[in-house]
């Protein structure tokens, strides 16, 4: 009598669809026709030509709080200051590593004009250039290495030659559309200097230009040796924090010294005896130049790094504002939809800027195919078509683990519905399962 009426019951839900399960099935439906494509290496690769272009991040993800600049150093601090040297009979020489100047590099400070072709008579050109550069004053190298040109905008020349400087400053104004006819010249030299005192007419600061600067170039330039006591005078020369020394004699008898090369950040000093306490003086003077120098430049460090402060507290608003609003859902975003036997029924959101496959959906969190109930031979990616009027089934025969490969390289677009069949039984067993509640619920 039970099993009769387990009978009755069994068919009486197989009249009412219980034993129906969803399946994609070819041919005419409510929503057009369906088409399924077995999917393969080839028709992987027809599947990935529809257009579709990600939705990309805010601007604001692309932007630093870097603000395009930094202060300069100010090279290499003395050691310490060196001790009394007493007078004695003969001064030992000691020379500096050879140096040979490459070409003039533009730096900080120097200041650059253009000149353009003489179309005007020689009166017209003359008070032309000299209004320009009286109301301009040329293009002086910044802070930060660039120099303004209007019309053009800033170009980077610090630590260029002049051949490479003209060059850049041709693919600007190519670039800006202005007739890239002229030449470059270095109207001021201000970024490499060295430093003359002691014994000399005219202590000064001698820059160096495009020619090299000879020890006795410099010299001269600072009007030339006064030491009362010549005997007993010498050149001692502070580079990179050592110090050598010449004597007079030694000096005025040797052309290869004195065409000594000069670089920049050279300290030249004239002593009238053996007593460094006139050059320690001297290099003390220098010494606090540049720590005034380190004093502004560390200030300027600190003001930096407050504006960077600023500008990166103003991105991490914006970015938490934005991540925020797509936690609520405030912003427009393209989903897939994944039915069927699969770990849950969910909506996978496509991600920015990049394109996701059918293998990121369907392995999102962990999740997968079920190994109990869900058939891995019958995984399907429904589409619709552009017109509206069909659907093609994109399908997945996984039952060869090796087929797996497709679905990392199958692309998924908006409004794709991922759907996987249950296995052959599984519906049965739920049809009994659902008989033995029914008969256990009228106590059978």
């Amino acid at each position: 009598m039970r099993f009769a009426f387990s009978l009755v019951s069994l068919l009486f839900l197989a009249s009412c669809g219980a034993l129906t399960s969803p399946m994609v099935v070819e041919g005419s439906t409510d929503v057009g026709q369906v088409e399924i494509v077995p999917l393969t290496a080839q028709t992987v690769k027809a599947a990935n030509q529809s257009t579709y272009q990600p939705r990309t991040l805010p601007a604001i993800f692309a932007h630093t709080a870097g603000l395009g600049g930094s202060p300069r150093g100010i090279g290499t601090l003395p050691d310490g200051a060196f001790a009394q040297e007493p007078r004695p009979g003969s001064l030992e020489t000691r020379l500096p590593p050879a140096y040979t100047p490459g070409p003039y590099r533009l730096g900080v400070g120097d200041v650059v004009i253009l000149a353009t072709p003489r179309t005007a008579s020689t009166v017209e050109q003359l008070s032309g250039l000299l209004a320009a550069q009286n109301q301009r004053q040329g293009y002086t190298v910044q802070d930060n290495g660039y120099i303004s040109i209007p019309e053009v905008g800033r170009i980077d020349v610090d630590g260029l030659t002049l051949d490479e400087a003209e060059a850049r400053v041709f693919d600007a104004l190519v670039a800006a559309q202005v007739e890239p006819s002229f030449s470059l010249e270095v109207a001021e030299f201000n970024s490499r200097r060295v430093s003359v005192g002691g014994a000399v007419k005219s202590p000064k600061v001698e820059p160096i230009t495009l020619n090299p600067l000879t020890l006795s170039e410099a010299l001269t330039r600072a009007g030339g040796i006064t030491a009362s006591d010549l005997d007993y005078a010498s050149i001692r020369l502070y580079r990179d924090g050592s110090l050598y020394q010449i004597s007079l004699e030694r000096y005025l008898a040797s052309a290869d010294i004195q065409k000594i090369a000069l670089k920049e950040g050279d300290s030249i000093f004239v002593d009238s005896e053996y007593d460094l306490d006139k050059a320690a003086g001297y290099f003390a003077q220098q010494i606090q130049l540049a720590t005034l120098r380190q004093t502004a430049q560390a200030s300027a460090m600190g003001q930096l790094a407050t504006e960077i402060d600023l500008r990166r507290a103003e991105l991490d608003e914006g970015r938490s504002n934005f991540t925020t609003r797509v936690a609520l859902d405030a912003v427009d975003r393209d989903y897939v939809y994944i039915a069927g036997e699969v770990g849950q029924q969910s909506r996978y959101t496509l991600p920015f800027e990049r394109k996701a496959t059918l293998a990121d959906a369907l392995f999102d969190k962990g999740e997968g195919v079920p190994n109990a109930t869900g058939n891995v031979g019958e995984v399907y990616v429904l589409r619709g078509s552009g017109d509206g009027r069909g659907i093609r089934a994109w399908h997945l025969d996984a039952s060869n683990a090796a087929n797996l490969v497709l679905a990392t390289r199958l692309e998924l677009r908006p409004n794709d519905v991922i759907f996987v069949s249950e296995k052959p039984m599984v519906g049965v067993s739920r049809l009994l399962s659902q008989v033995g509640l029914a008969l256990a619920g009228i106590g059978l």
